[in-house]
Protein backbone atom coordinates (compact mmCIF):
# COMPACT_ATOMS: atom_id res chain seq x y z
CA UNK A 1 0.00 0.00 0.00
CA UNK A 2 1.20 3.52 -0.77
CA UNK A 3 2.61 5.12 2.38
CA UNK A 4 0.34 8.18 2.03
CA UNK A 5 -2.75 5.99 1.78
CA UNK A 6 -1.54 3.86 4.65
CA UNK A 7 -0.96 6.95 6.79
CA UNK A 8 -4.53 8.05 6.05
CA UNK A 9 -5.88 4.63 7.11
CA UNK A 10 -3.80 4.69 10.29
CA UNK A 11 -5.08 8.19 11.10
CA UNK A 12 -8.67 6.96 10.76
CA UNK A 13 -7.91 4.02 13.05
CA UNK A 14 -6.40 6.35 15.65
CA UNK A 15 -9.49 8.59 15.56
CA UNK A 16 -11.72 5.51 15.83
CA UNK A 17 -9.72 4.33 18.85
CA UNK A 18 -10.40 7.67 20.55
CA UNK A 19 -14.10 7.34 19.76
CA UNK A 20 -14.26 3.83 21.21
CA UNK A 21 -12.37 4.89 24.32
CA UNK A 22 -14.75 7.80 24.81
CA UNK A 23 -17.76 5.55 24.33
CA UNK A 24 -16.57 3.30 27.15
CA UNK A 25 -16.76 6.28 29.50
CA UNK A 26 -20.44 6.68 28.62
CA UNK A 27 -21.52 3.08 28.09
CA UNK A 28 -20.22 0.56 30.58
CA UNK A 29 -18.87 -2.51 28.71
CA UNK A 30 -20.33 -5.88 29.62
CA UNK A 31 -18.19 -7.89 32.00
CA UNK A 32 -16.99 -11.30 30.87
CA UNK A 33 -17.55 -14.45 32.91
CA UNK A 34 -14.60 -16.08 34.66
CA UNK A 35 -16.66 -18.91 36.17
CA UNK A 36 -14.76 -22.18 36.03
CA UNK A 37 -11.55 -20.50 34.96
CA UNK A 38 -8.32 -21.07 36.91
CA UNK A 39 -6.79 -17.93 38.40
CA UNK A 40 -3.30 -17.73 39.95
CA UNK A 41 -2.79 -14.85 42.38
CA UNK A 42 0.66 -14.09 43.80
CA UNK A 43 0.85 -12.39 47.19
CA UNK A 44 -2.61 -13.74 48.03
CA UNK A 45 -2.04 -13.96 51.78
CA UNK A 46 -3.00 -10.37 52.57
CA UNK A 47 -3.85 -6.93 51.23
CA UNK A 48 -4.94 -6.58 47.62
CA UNK A 49 -4.14 -10.21 46.84
CA UNK A 50 -6.68 -11.40 49.40
CA UNK A 51 -9.32 -9.02 48.04
CA UNK A 52 -8.66 -10.17 44.47
CA UNK A 53 -9.10 -13.78 45.61
CA UNK A 54 -12.47 -13.00 47.19
CA UNK A 55 -13.69 -11.12 44.12
CA UNK A 56 -12.74 -13.93 41.72
CA UNK A 57 -14.24 -16.50 44.08
CA UNK A 58 -17.58 -14.65 44.06
CA UNK A 59 -17.53 -15.01 40.28
CA UNK A 60 -17.01 -18.76 40.41
CA UNK A 61 -13.32 -18.96 39.48
CA UNK A 62 -11.04 -21.69 40.76
CA UNK A 63 -8.33 -20.01 42.83
CA UNK A 64 -4.63 -20.89 43.01
CA UNK A 65 -3.14 -18.82 45.81
CA UNK A 66 0.60 -18.19 46.09
CA UNK A 67 2.34 -16.57 49.03
CA UNK A 68 5.45 -16.81 51.14
CA UNK A 69 3.26 -16.46 54.25
CA UNK A 70 1.63 -19.86 54.71
CA UNK A 71 -0.67 -18.75 57.53
CA UNK A 72 -1.96 -15.70 55.68
CA UNK A 73 -2.44 -17.76 52.53
CA UNK A 74 -4.51 -20.37 54.37
CA UNK A 75 -6.59 -17.62 55.96
CA UNK A 76 -7.38 -16.26 52.50
CA UNK A 77 -8.22 -19.78 51.31
CA UNK A 78 -10.68 -20.25 54.16
CA UNK A 79 -12.38 -16.96 53.24
CA UNK A 80 -12.67 -18.22 49.67
CA UNK A 81 -14.13 -21.54 50.85
CA UNK A 82 -16.75 -19.65 52.83
CA UNK A 83 -17.73 -17.78 49.69
CA UNK A 84 -18.04 -21.09 47.84
CA UNK A 85 -20.20 -22.44 50.68
CA UNK A 86 -22.50 -19.46 50.23
CA UNK A 87 -23.28 -20.74 46.75
CA UNK A 88 -26.06 -23.26 46.17
CA UNK A 89 -26.69 -25.55 43.22
CA UNK A 90 -30.02 -25.32 41.44
CA UNK A 91 -31.84 -28.23 39.81
CA UNK A 92 -30.94 -26.91 36.38
CA UNK A 93 -27.26 -27.62 37.04
CA UNK A 94 -26.23 -24.06 37.73
CA UNK A 95 -24.87 -22.49 40.88
CA UNK A 96 -26.33 -19.27 42.18
CA UNK A 97 -24.74 -16.71 44.50
CA UNK A 98 -26.72 -16.29 47.71
CA UNK A 99 -25.20 -12.82 48.01
CA UNK A 100 -25.95 -11.09 44.69
CA UNK A 101 -23.59 -8.41 43.43
CA UNK A 102 -22.71 -6.67 40.19
CA UNK A 103 -21.54 -8.88 37.39
CA UNK A 104 -22.64 -12.24 38.89
CA UNK A 105 -25.02 -14.37 36.86
CA UNK A 106 -26.00 -18.02 36.72
CA UNK A 107 -23.24 -19.99 35.06
CA UNK A 108 -22.76 -23.63 33.97
CA UNK A 109 -21.95 -25.84 36.92
CA UNK A 110 -18.20 -26.19 37.36
CA UNK A 111 -17.52 -26.66 41.05
CA UNK A 112 -14.88 -24.05 41.96
CA UNK A 113 -12.01 -24.97 44.26
CA UNK A 114 -9.14 -23.23 46.01
CA UNK A 115 -5.53 -24.42 46.14
CA UNK A 116 -2.71 -22.92 48.20
CA UNK A 117 1.01 -23.04 47.45
CA UNK A 118 4.05 -21.71 49.26
CA UNK A 119 6.15 -19.79 46.75
CA UNK A 120 8.94 -17.25 47.06
CA UNK A 121 8.43 -15.36 43.81
CA UNK A 122 11.82 -13.66 44.20
CA UNK A 123 13.43 -17.01 43.34
CA UNK A 124 12.87 -18.24 39.81
CA UNK A 125 13.47 -21.87 40.84
CA UNK A 126 10.62 -21.59 43.35
CA UNK A 127 8.34 -20.03 40.71
CA UNK A 128 9.10 -22.66 38.07
CA UNK A 129 8.73 -25.63 40.46
CA UNK A 130 5.49 -24.27 41.93
CA UNK A 131 4.11 -23.60 38.45
CA UNK A 132 4.86 -27.21 37.51
CA UNK A 133 2.96 -28.42 40.60
CA UNK A 134 -0.01 -26.27 39.58
CA UNK A 135 -0.02 -27.79 36.09
CA UNK A 136 0.04 -31.32 37.54
CA UNK A 137 -2.47 -30.80 40.34
CA UNK A 138 -4.84 -28.16 38.94
CA UNK A 139 -4.29 -27.95 35.18
CA UNK A 140 -3.81 -25.08 32.78
CA UNK A 141 -4.40 -21.59 34.12
CA UNK A 142 -6.50 -18.91 32.47
CA UNK A 143 -5.69 -15.81 34.52
CA UNK A 144 -2.42 -14.71 36.11
CA UNK A 145 -2.52 -11.90 38.67
CA UNK A 146 1.03 -10.67 39.37
CA UNK A 147 0.27 -8.94 42.65
CA UNK A 148 3.08 -9.74 45.09
CA UNK A 149 5.01 -6.67 46.22
CA UNK A 150 7.40 -5.46 48.92
CA UNK A 151 9.02 -2.18 49.97
CA UNK A 152 12.33 -1.80 51.80
CA UNK A 153 11.52 1.47 53.58
CA UNK A 154 15.04 2.93 53.55
CA UNK A 155 16.74 5.91 51.96
CA UNK A 156 19.04 4.73 49.18
CA UNK A 157 22.33 5.18 51.05
CA UNK A 158 20.90 3.53 54.18
CA UNK A 159 19.36 0.57 52.38
CA UNK A 160 21.23 -2.76 52.55
CA UNK A 161 22.02 -4.11 49.10
CA UNK A 162 20.14 -7.33 49.74
CA UNK A 163 16.91 -5.40 50.41
CA UNK A 164 17.30 -3.47 47.15
CA UNK A 165 17.79 -6.76 45.32
CA UNK A 166 14.75 -8.30 47.01
CA UNK A 167 12.55 -5.34 46.05
CA UNK A 168 13.61 -5.69 42.42
CA UNK A 169 13.18 -9.47 42.47
CA UNK A 170 9.68 -9.49 43.98
CA UNK A 171 8.24 -6.39 42.32
CA UNK A 172 9.78 -6.81 38.86
CA UNK A 173 11.78 -9.94 38.12
CA UNK A 174 9.04 -12.23 39.43
CA UNK A 175 6.80 -11.06 36.57
CA UNK A 176 9.33 -12.51 34.12
CA UNK A 177 9.38 -15.89 35.88
CA UNK A 178 5.60 -16.27 36.27
CA UNK A 179 4.97 -15.19 32.68
CA UNK A 180 7.61 -17.57 31.33
CA UNK A 181 6.03 -20.35 33.38
CA UNK A 182 2.43 -19.88 32.22
CA UNK A 183 2.57 -17.96 28.93
CA UNK A 184 3.58 -20.88 26.63
CA UNK A 185 0.24 -22.68 27.14
CA UNK A 186 -1.64 -19.40 26.75
CA UNK A 187 0.12 -18.87 23.43
CA UNK A 188 -0.70 -22.41 22.32
CA UNK A 189 -4.40 -21.91 23.09
CA UNK A 190 -4.47 -18.19 22.24
CA UNK A 191 -6.36 -17.70 25.49
CA UNK A 192 -5.55 -16.13 28.83
CA UNK A 193 -5.27 -12.92 30.80
CA UNK A 194 -2.19 -11.49 32.51
CA UNK A 195 -2.66 -8.75 35.10
CA UNK A 196 0.19 -6.61 36.39
CA UNK A 197 -0.53 -4.90 39.70
CA UNK A 198 1.97 -2.04 39.58
CA UNK A 199 1.66 1.42 41.14
CA UNK A 200 1.36 5.09 40.33
CA UNK A 201 4.98 5.18 41.49
CA UNK A 202 5.79 3.22 38.35
CA UNK A 203 4.51 6.12 36.26
CA UNK A 204 6.00 9.02 38.23
CA UNK A 205 8.35 9.14 41.20
CA UNK A 206 9.09 10.74 44.54
CA UNK A 207 12.12 10.92 46.81
CA UNK A 208 13.20 8.24 49.24
CA UNK A 209 11.84 5.10 47.56
CA UNK A 210 14.24 4.70 44.66
CA UNK A 211 14.24 0.91 44.73
CA UNK A 212 10.44 0.68 44.85
CA UNK A 213 9.96 3.17 42.01
CA UNK A 214 12.60 1.44 39.89
CA UNK A 215 10.96 -1.95 40.42
CA UNK A 216 7.51 -0.66 39.47
CA UNK A 217 8.86 1.18 36.42
CA UNK A 218 10.46 -2.11 35.42
CA UNK A 219 7.23 -4.05 35.91
CA UNK A 220 5.32 -1.56 33.78
CA UNK A 221 7.99 -1.64 31.06
CA UNK A 222 7.87 -5.43 31.03
CA UNK A 223 4.08 -5.43 30.87
CA UNK A 224 3.91 -2.94 27.99
CA UNK A 225 6.60 -4.70 26.00
CA UNK A 226 4.90 -8.08 26.43
CA UNK A 227 1.59 -6.51 25.37
CA UNK A 228 3.20 -5.32 22.14
CA UNK A 229 4.80 -8.72 21.58
CA UNK A 230 1.42 -10.44 21.86
CA UNK A 231 -0.10 -7.95 19.42
CA UNK A 232 2.79 -8.45 16.98
CA UNK A 233 2.17 -12.20 17.16
CA UNK A 234 -1.59 -11.70 16.53
CA UNK A 235 -2.43 -13.39 19.83
CA UNK A 236 -5.52 -11.31 20.46
CA UNK A 237 -7.02 -14.01 22.64
CA UNK A 238 -4.52 -13.21 25.39
CA UNK A 239 -5.50 -10.07 27.27
CA UNK A 240 -3.26 -7.80 29.34
CA UNK A 241 -4.34 -5.39 32.09
CA UNK A 242 -2.05 -2.96 33.90
CA UNK A 243 -3.25 -1.75 37.31
CA UNK A 244 -1.67 1.49 38.62
CA UNK A 245 -3.27 2.65 41.87
CA UNK A 246 -2.30 5.66 43.96
CA UNK A 247 -1.20 4.90 47.52
CA UNK A 248 -3.49 2.18 48.91
CA UNK A 249 -4.35 2.11 52.59
CA UNK A 250 -2.96 -1.36 53.29
CA UNK A 251 -0.28 -0.22 55.75
CA UNK A 252 2.56 -0.72 53.27
CA UNK A 253 3.33 3.02 53.25
CA UNK A 254 2.10 3.88 56.72
CA UNK A 255 2.98 7.46 57.64
CA UNK A 256 3.23 8.77 54.08
CA UNK A 257 1.58 12.19 53.80
CA UNK A 258 1.46 15.27 51.63
CA UNK A 259 0.72 18.90 52.48
CA UNK A 260 -2.27 18.94 54.83
CA UNK A 261 -4.21 21.45 52.71
CA UNK A 262 -3.86 19.13 49.70
CA UNK A 263 -4.46 15.85 51.53
CA UNK A 264 -8.27 15.87 51.05
CA UNK A 265 -7.74 15.93 47.26
CA UNK A 266 -5.38 12.92 47.28
CA UNK A 267 -6.48 10.61 50.11
CA UNK A 268 -5.09 7.07 50.34
CA UNK A 269 -7.28 4.63 48.44
CA UNK A 270 -9.44 2.13 50.24
CA UNK A 271 -8.23 -1.35 49.21
CA UNK A 272 -11.77 -2.44 48.39
CA UNK A 273 -12.24 0.50 46.00
CA UNK A 274 -8.90 -0.19 44.32
CA UNK A 275 -9.73 -3.85 43.72
CA UNK A 276 -13.27 -3.04 42.57
CA UNK A 277 -11.90 -0.70 39.90
CA UNK A 278 -9.22 -3.22 38.93
CA UNK A 279 -11.79 -6.02 38.63
CA UNK A 280 -13.96 -3.87 36.38
CA UNK A 281 -10.96 -3.28 34.13
CA UNK A 282 -9.98 -6.97 34.09
CA UNK A 283 -13.49 -8.22 33.35
CA UNK A 284 -13.92 -5.76 30.48
CA UNK A 285 -10.45 -6.45 29.05
CA UNK A 286 -9.33 -2.87 29.70
CA UNK A 287 -5.59 -2.52 28.92
CA UNK A 288 -4.84 -0.13 31.79
CA UNK A 289 -6.53 1.38 34.83
CA UNK A 290 -5.25 4.19 37.06
CA UNK A 291 -7.01 4.99 40.32
CA UNK A 292 -8.08 7.62 41.02
CA UNK A 293 -8.60 9.07 37.54
CA UNK A 294 -6.52 12.13 38.50
CA UNK A 295 -3.45 9.90 38.08
CA UNK A 296 -3.95 9.99 34.30
CA UNK A 297 -3.58 13.76 34.39
CA UNK A 298 -0.53 13.62 36.66
CA UNK A 299 1.13 11.14 34.29
CA UNK A 300 0.33 13.31 31.27
CA UNK A 301 1.71 16.44 32.95
CA UNK A 302 4.93 14.62 33.76
CA UNK A 303 5.49 13.92 30.07
CA UNK A 304 4.96 17.50 28.89
CA UNK A 305 6.27 19.74 31.70
CA UNK A 306 9.93 20.68 32.22
CA UNK A 307 11.55 18.89 35.14
CA UNK A 308 11.96 22.13 37.13
CA UNK A 309 8.23 22.78 36.75
CA UNK A 310 7.49 19.32 38.11
CA UNK A 311 9.77 20.01 41.09
CA UNK A 312 7.87 23.23 41.81
CA UNK A 313 4.54 21.39 41.71
CA UNK A 314 5.86 18.59 43.91
CA UNK A 315 6.98 21.11 46.52
CA UNK A 316 3.67 22.94 46.40
CA UNK A 317 1.70 19.74 46.94
CA UNK A 318 4.18 18.37 49.46
CA UNK A 319 4.88 15.33 47.30
CA UNK A 320 8.63 15.92 47.16
CA UNK A 321 9.17 14.57 50.69
CA UNK A 322 5.89 12.75 51.21
CA UNK A 323 7.71 9.47 51.90
CA UNK A 324 9.99 10.87 54.58
CA UNK A 325 7.50 10.38 57.45
CA UNK A 326 6.98 6.80 56.24
CA UNK A 327 10.73 6.17 56.15
CA UNK A 328 11.14 7.64 59.64
CA UNK A 329 8.27 5.53 60.95
CA UNK A 330 9.76 2.42 59.35
CA UNK A 331 13.18 3.15 60.83
CA UNK A 332 11.72 3.71 64.30
CA UNK A 333 9.74 0.47 64.09
CA UNK A 334 12.84 -1.49 63.08
CA UNK A 335 14.88 0.05 65.88
CA UNK A 336 12.18 -0.87 68.40
CA UNK A 337 12.08 -4.42 67.09
CA UNK A 338 15.85 -4.70 67.35
CA UNK A 339 15.76 -3.37 70.90
CA UNK A 340 13.10 -5.89 71.92
CA UNK A 341 15.05 -8.77 70.38
CA UNK A 342 18.25 -7.66 72.11
CA UNK A 343 20.16 -7.03 68.90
Amino acid sequence: MNIVAEFFVVSLKVVWAFILAGAKWLIRPREKSVAGQVCVITGAGSGLGRLFAKEFARRGATLVLWDINRQGNEETAEMVRQIYRDMSVSKEGKYISLKPHDGVQDVPLIQPQVFTYYCDVSKRESVYSTAEKVRREVGNIDILINNAGVVSGHHLLECPDELIERTMMVNCHAHFWTSKAFLPKMLELNHGHIVTVASSLGLFTTAGVEDYCASKFGAIGFHESLSHELKAADKDGIKMTLVCPFLVDTGMFKGCKIRKEMAPFFPPLKPEYCVKEAMRAILTDQPMVCTPRAMYMVTFMKTVLPFDAIVCMYRFIGADKCMYPFLAHRKESMNNNEAKSGM
